[in-house]
């Protein structure tokens, strides 16, 4: 199931699980305009400055986001999404 991050905003338990399952380098969008604004270093944020940071804006969260069950694929992966059934 693709997640409509514009209509429905992740949940921080959702961030957090993705994040622990994944990594932040594979949740974070680092190349987006939004989060090229902030000027951040992701290397220097915590797990709960990331999620915080993502909750204020759905744009810093890698799109398209791919949910099958406990599984998920970030980012244009066609390859990876028939893995998920």
């Amino acid at each position: 199931m693709k997640h409509n991050l514009a209509k429905e905003r992740p949940s921080r338990e959702l961030l957090s699980r993705l994040i622990d399952d994944y990594g932040l380098d594979a949740v974070l969008s680092t190349r987006s305009p939004a989060w090229k604004a902030l000027g951040r270093d992701a290397a220097k944020l915590t797990k709960s400055e990331a999620i915080e940071l993502m909750l204020g804006d759905a744009n810093l969260v890698r799109r398209p986001l791919v949910l099958q069950g406990k599984k998920a694929v970030f980012g244009y992966q066609p390859a990876e999404y028939d893995a998920l059934k």
